[in-house]
């Protein structure tokens, strides 16, 4: 390790810190170039004006691992761009981190499991732990333990939670057998190839059948086609699947996906959800209708789905919103195999582990950057516009109890003078504004005349304005949260979030991906946030901001006061 910390250099942008830490200066001439070196294994942390933290936990280290970096490779990026030699610690430190993926395997034994471990005194160790030794059973020699198919997901589980990520090489059951082939002209009309990067992540999530390949999570932006990879691991494994997705909006898009870009007939592919149950060879279904139950004592009565058919493939559309109920579920199937899609790993309810664990390490990963500079998602610049809040609601937000606090500064009335000057500035743009309160969304809806959707609109009417603001018909839409996830709006050049949830990134991912598809003459998207400031508004823009900057979006501060000002005077 010694001579990979002697090329540090002064001038350089990292500072790597004992503890895991490692500081990035924005201000430095390679800080881009760093910043993509280092973004495969080390998590944003905070992201201030000058100074990035960034630190290298367990996970982020593991899941870079699992897509096969080593531990040279992270020690020879940190020493690359450091300005001080490298903590005498951390080179050890990393390589027994990174050495514990994989250090205990889960492989077929006969009609069941074992666990294996080349190393007897950990297995040994790993056996003591209460949360792993109700998981094995029969001790098949000084490395190996016999294990019920049953506990496969639980026994994952609970060896993460200890430290020691197992490597699953067990295999899975083959499904049903769909042939599936992928149209090179589509239903449409329109010639269709799936991208470099799409076919990279299908092949390298299938693995050519391998036991290495079946389950894991790739990460791609919102707009660069995730559903595109999964249709083409649908082709390769060719197999019966079921897709689960967030929203009656996303189980339709998946439908018009697969009709219009495979060859598979109208009766191979049904939908599971609120409005309709039928089940088919593929079947795509949402998250609330599997974790519907009449009484919270009841059981599940939709998870029967996961036995209905033979299923070769599940596919789990936004991974990062995985619902607990359906982790449940999962850790009972994990003999088919599971392909997780997201814009980022980042889970509000900390449960990344259980991603991991029981869909699969991350096995693909593309910058938002890198896609944007070869033209697969539109070149986006990201500003917050902070809005002060009128001087007549100051003291009630003052002696505001403390949640009641983030509404007030949400639904500052001095935001719609903002939009009014965005939707001027943007005439004849397709625009999207998307907020959190349904009050708010019904007062700009009443002052702009524009369309507004939300969970209660009909979903006819719904499908009606997004095709209508797909062909042009309809320039301006207002969404609640409706709009996150999986719409397909791919003409929208800008996009105006007047209210969002509490600092949340994933939801930061999904609304940036509302624009990110590629404009037909090459023009920019626009991503405007509009913000209160000196309120608690504005500490959790902060939080929501580290999603932009971990995707290398540069984000500009406009004060509304002065941008309001210009217009008077323009």
């Amino acid at each position: 390790m010694t001579g990979q910390r002697m090329h540090y250099d002064p001038a350089n942008p990292l500072i790597v810190q004992g503890d895991r830490t490692v500081l990035v200066e924005v201000d430095n001439p390679r800080y881009a170039e760093a910043r993509d070196a280092l973004a495969p294994f080390a998590e944003l942390q905070k992201s201030p004006e000058h100074i990035h933290t960034y630190r290298l936990t367990n996970l982020s280290l593991w899941n870079a691992a699992a897509a096969g970096m080593n531990a040279a490779a992270m020690i020879d990026v940190l020493g690359r761009y450091s300005k001080f030699p490298l903590p005498a610690n951390l080179g050890a430190d990393l390589a027994e981190t990174v050495s514990r993926y994989g250090r205990v395997q889960l492989l077929k034994h006969e009609d069941k499991l074992e666990l294996r471990c080349p190393d007897p005194p950990l297995l040994a160790e790993l056996a003591r732990q209460p949360k792993v030794r109700d998981y094995l059973g029969e001790r098949l020699g000084p490395d190996r333990f016999l294990v019920e198919p049953a506990f496969r997901g639980v026994l994952k589980q609970a060896l993460i939670a200890v430290g020691y990520p197992a490597e699953d090489l067990a295999g899975y059951t083959a499904g049903a057998t769909l042939p599936i082939l992928l149209r090179e002209l589509a239903r449409s009309g329109l010639p269709f190839r799936v991208r470099d990067y799409q076919r990279d992540a299908a092949d390298i999530f299938y693995a050519g059948g391998d036991a290495r390949g079946g389950s894991g999570v790739i990460v791609l932006p919102c707009g660069a086609g995730k559903t595109i990879v999964g249709l083409a691991a649908m082709a390769l494994m060719q197999k019966s699947t079921l897709i689960l997705t967030t929203s009656i909006t996303a189980v339709k898009q998946w439908i018009r996906e697969i009709m219009d870009k495979t060859d598979l007939a109208e009766t191979d592919v049904a939908e599971y959800s609120g409005e309709t149950k039928t089940i088919a060879p593929v079947t795509v279904a949402t998250y609330q209708i599997l974790t519907h139950r009449p009484d919270k004592k009841d059981e599940f009565p939709h998870f029967k789905i996961f036995d209905q058919r033979d299923w070769g493939l599940i596919i789990y559309d936004e991974v990062h919103l995985l619902p607990a109920p359906v982790f449940r579920v999962t850790a009972q199937i994990q003999a088919r195999r599971r392909l997780g899609l997201t814009a980022t790993l980042i889970r509000e309810d900390g449960r990344e582990e259980d991603v991991f664990s029981l869909i699969g390490p991350k096995k693909y990963d593309v910058p938002w950057r890198e896609l944007e500079s070869r033209g697969w998602i539109a070149e986006a610049t990201c500003s917050e516009v902070r809005v002060a809040l009128p001087p007549e609601l100051r003291m009630d937000y003052a002696v505001a109890e403390w949640r009641l606090k983030y509404r007030l500064a949400s639904e500052n009335p001095g935001k719609e003078d903002v939009v009014a000057r965005l939707l001027e500035q943007y005439a004849g743009k397709q625009i999207l504004i998307i907020g959190q309160y349904l009050k708010q969304l019904r007062l700009l809806k009443k002052r702009f005349n524009i369309p507004l959707i939300t969970g209660q609109t009909p979903n006819v009417e719904r499908e009606d304005l997004y095709d209508r603001f797909r062909k042009g018909e309809v320039r301006q839409l207002i969404l609640s949260k409706v709009g996150n996830f999986a719409i397909d709006l791919p003409d929208a050049n800008v996009l105006i979030q007047v209210s969002g949830t509490f600092g949340s990134r994933q939801e930061e991912a999904q609304r940036l991906g509302r624009i990110l598809r590629p404009k037909a003459n090459g023009e920019l998207a626009h991503f405007y946030t509009l913000v209160t400031r000196d309120t608690r508004e504005l500490d959790f823009a902060h939080h929501r901001q580290l999603f932009l900057t971990e995707q290398g979006y540069s984000y500009s501060i406009v004060d509304a006061g002065e941008m309001l000002a210009r217009r008077m005077t323009g």
